[in-house]
């Protein structure tokens, strides 16, 4: 059979290593053992010589699922934007009218688009080698040998083995079916797994929760359904982010704010003024171009990007680059207990007769039944190391030792047969098999949940529940009375034996919880297993609320009574996989942003509908195929390094973009100042671009990629918004005063640059007063960023030969420290607007 007997939590264990599976069409003898046909008899597929042919013709699985965008596609996004074409315009123009010094704000673009293009390169090096590692290979049959290939390897009418867990990768007609169940919610909506028959299709995006059998290819590359659904599944992107969508929308607001006052300067400057065209021109394009937060965007990319490489590095696989930040927003983690908490291994530490039980005839069925699966799961794999085949006093040497046919371990007993298997259920808790005994007697047994083959109030479940306390797993042996199709196969089943188990922890998983404790993220373990059982795995693991469990069969249907629920307790046993769903949609109900973890095919939904699903890589093909994170290496201990990695992305995004949006607030409120007094634009290009270099440019790049744990928040654009419009008019004010007033102060000959240079000033010690803020709180190195801007602008104005360069140069004393004491006031009540604002407007 090619059933899988699960354990009684309902998580699979979907790691374990394929085998062949055997020909469901090969007729047993219910009575005597019958050996398994070789490779060379059963269905074999096609052959080597089909496979070329196939090929030849192009009908192979050759859909183009890529994880990242192509070189050409990265050149495109970074190079060809709204903002480039507008500051390549103008820089053009500078190039003819103005000396080099006033085109500078070009080369800086160049350079900002050749760091984007490489970073994104590197980014796309990385998804595509992890990708590889990540991938799918689902087993095909050819000459008669099952092996594993790549999915694009695939060609049409290739044989298809399916087990648990396995995604249907092309769509195709079940060759052979073996309680084959598979669910197919991602494309229909519908929850109810579907029972398959030889005969029938099976569509790709779809996936096994029960049984196993073979299809055969009939669709593949892009006529398979779900060829685009799977290629966009597993891309790389850029777009759908709160994140980038929030600085979408400032750039629109920009763009509104900008041509406006652009034409308003220009005619003001070029028209209205009577002054040299030349000089014109430059100015009216140094109070355009700092208008443009054109770093925003590229330093956005730039730290998504050395996120992804530095995840990549500790065996990450992001598929969805939002994932980053969403994991980063994250106020809830619901884990899987089985591959998150405990590893996959477990242990048989004692199996206990019940009833009067014999110890050797309980052996022998424990035996039988690993021998029915060719899939063991953990659970059951433990069972097999236990009590292998050809174990026990000497066998009676007939038959191979197949687990197909038992045969072997028996005490010299003779061979038991397998008649009949029933696979795990999420919904029913246990599994089953049917024996043809060696006197030729029928015997029907289920391994399963006791609380949920037992009834309430059963003796048995009194001692279960002291193992439990102690974390340990444990499941029942019971003979059932009638047929394993019955739908009442549990029913007045007789208890015979308890197996119980012990769990691996994992050695990182403590710490793991620490940190999400010490994040202010709750966490909630979701479990198939009993509740007190789980309750004791997270409670030696330090876990918070542990002792809070509650078994989900007794957990309320009402959306708002189970958030309820689920925020009360910690714990959450003997949950259905539908119920895992729901439990995520009840805490989403309630604000929360959740992420979900799991490895098995039971956690598919769930992980579907989290905000963050994230798998292991040994998990099975379905998860890995939905979750937006995968951790090739296994680990839980890897999660905290991603949720670090969103929260610096997102927190120090947010701090730049307050400095790239306050230098667009004074720039367009300059403007419209100038336009409204008829005065010339004070600033030349070069001074501009000598500003936002050291107040912005260099430290923004710092800032953006220094840690940061600080768990992000909602409302991007209130939260940037909010102190970038106080600051930036803070900054047009100060620096307009000083100007009108330096205009007073000079005249004659170099009146208009002492202007300038008096206005420089001013903003400048404004803009880095801003930087000051965004800075805290301070480090050494944080303290040493701000101070090198100051030393940088400080050079320029005592060294003559910038001085020359960048047209700056103060004259005399009463308009310096003028305008010095008008920064300092203005740094007085930038303090008081950002503390007032950070009272008044929490976000």
């Amino acid at each position: 059979m090619t059933q899988r007997a699960l354990d009684s939590s309902g998580e699979q264990n979907s790691g374990t290593s394929r085998q062949t599976m055997i020909d469901a069409g090969a007729e047993l003898d219910p009575v005597h053992p019958v050996e398994p046909p070789p490779p060379a008899r059963r269905a074999g597929g096609l052959t080597t010589a089909e496979v070329a042919e196939r090929v030849a013709r192009g009908e192979v699985n050759d859909v183009p699922v890529r994880s990242s965008r192509s070189l050409t596609e990265i050149v495109r996004a970074n190079v060809f934007t709204r903002f480039n074409l507008i500051i390549g315009v103008l820089w053009v123009i500078m190039l003819f009218v103005a000396p080099i010094q006033d085109s500078l704000f070009g080369f800086v673009i160049v350079a900002n688009t050749g760091i984007g293009i490489i970073q994104e390169w590197r980014a796309k090096k990385t998804l595509d080698s992890l990708a590889v590692i990540g991938e799918a290979k689902p087993t095909v049959r050819r000459d008669g040998v099952a092996a594993e290939i790549s999915t694009h390897e695939i060609v049409l009418g290739d044989v298809i083995e399916l087990g648990p867990g396995d995604k249907v990768v092309v769509d195709g007609t079940v060759a052979e079916a073996d309680s084959l169940e598979v669910d197919e919610s991602l494309l229909t909506g519908e929850a109810d797994p579907v029972l398959k028959r030889s005969g029938d299709t099976v569509m790709s995006g779809s996936f096994v929760v029960a049984g196993g059998g073979a299809f055969t290819a009939t669709k593949v590359g892009r006529e398979a359904y779900a060829a685009q659904l799977a290629e966009e599944a597993s891309r790389f992107t850029l777009v759908h982010s709160e994140l980038r969508s929030g600085i979408s929308t400032i750039l629109k607001y920009v763009t509104w704010m900008m041509v406006p006052t652009a034409i308003g300067l220009v005619i003001s400057q070029l028209v209205v003024k009577d002054n040299n065209f030349k000089d014109s021109v430059a100015r009216t394009v140094g109070g355009i171009v700092p208008m443009i937060p054109e770093g925003l965007v590229l330093l956005t990319s730039v730290a998504f990007a050395i996120g992804v490489v530095r995840l990549g590095r500790k065996q990450c696989l992001v598929q969805e680059l939002p994932a980053i930040e969403g994991l980063a927003r994250v106020d809830v983690v619901c884990l899987d207990k089985t591959g998150t908490l405990t590893e996959g291994g477990m242990d048989v530490t004692e199996v206990r007769p019940l009833n009067g039980s014999d110890e050797a005839y309980v052996e022998r069925v424990l035996r039988n039944f690993g021998s029915s699966d060719p899939r063991p799961n953990a659970s059951l794999q433990a069972i097999i190391d236990a009590y292998p085949a050809g174990g026990g006093a000497a066998g009676n040497g007939e038959g191979d030792g197949s687990r197909r046919t038992g045969g072997q371990g028996d005490g010299g007993q003779g061979a038991w047969t397998v008649a009949d298997a029933m696979p795990f259920s999420s919904a029913r808790k246990y599994s089953g098999a049917a024996f043809t005994e060696a006197d030729g007697a029928s015997s029907a047994w289920l391994l399963g949940a006791p609380d949920v083959l037992l009834p309430d109030g059963d003796p048995v479940l009194t001692d279960i529940e002291q193992l439990n306390q102690q974390g340990l797993r444990v499941l029942l042996l019971a003979r059932a009375q009638g047929e394993l199709d019955a739908p009442d196969v549990a029913a007045g089943a007789t208890p015979t034996a308890l197996v119980v188990l012990e769990q691996r922890l994992r050695p990182d998983a403590a710490e793991t919880l620490r940190y999400f404790a010490d994040q202010n993220v709750a966490t909630k373990v979701i479990s198939g297993d009993n509740a007190v059982s789980v309750g004791a795995v997270a409670g030696k693991l330090g876990l918070a609320g542990a002792e809070n469990t509650l078994d989900a069969r007794r957990m309320p249907t009402d959306p708002d009574e189970m958030a309820t629920a689920m925020e009360n307790n910690a714990v959450f046993g003997r949950v259905t996989p539908q119920q895992k769903r729901d439990m995520v949609a009840a805490l989403q109900s309630r604000g929360h942003t959740v992420a979900m973890t799991g490895d098995g095919v039971n956690d598919v939904l769930a992980l579907k509908d989290a905000d963050i699903g994230v798998s292991m890589g040994s998990g099975s093909e379905a998860t890995r195929a939905v979750a937006q994170i995968v951790l090739l290496n296994n680990s839980f201990a890897t999660l905290p390094s991603v949720v670090a990695e969103g929260r610096r992305v997102i927190g120090n995004i947010t701090r730049v973009a307050t400095l790239f949006l306050t230098k667009t607030v004074y720039s367009v409120l300059l403007a419209i100042l100038v336009v409204c007094t008829q005065v010339e634009y004070p600033f030349l290009p070069r001074h501009l671009t000598l500003l936002a270099t050291l107040t912005i440019g260099v430290p923004a790049f710092f800032l953006a990629l220094a840690p940061n744990k600080e768990r992000a928040q909602p409302d991007f654009v209130r939260r940037v918004m909010r102190y970038a419009i106080p600051s930036g008019t803070i900054a047009a004010a100060a620096t307009f005063t000083t100007y009108l007033l330096a205009r007073h102060h000079y005249s004659g000959a170099g009146a208009l640059e002492a202007e300038t240079s008096a206005a420089t000033l001013t903003l400048f010690l404004v803009a880095m007063y801003v930087l000051a803020i965004i800075a805290r709180p301070y480090t050494w190195w944080r303290i040493g960023l701000v101070a090198a801007m100051g030393l940088g602008f400080l050079i320029v104005l005592v060294v003559p030969w910038l001085q020359d360069f960048f047209a700056l140069k103060l004259v005399g004393t009463t308009m310096p420290w003028t305008a010095v004491g008008i920064a300092v006031a203005s740094a007085v009540a930038l303090e008081f607007v950002w503390r007032w604002v950070g009272r008044r407007f929490r976000a």
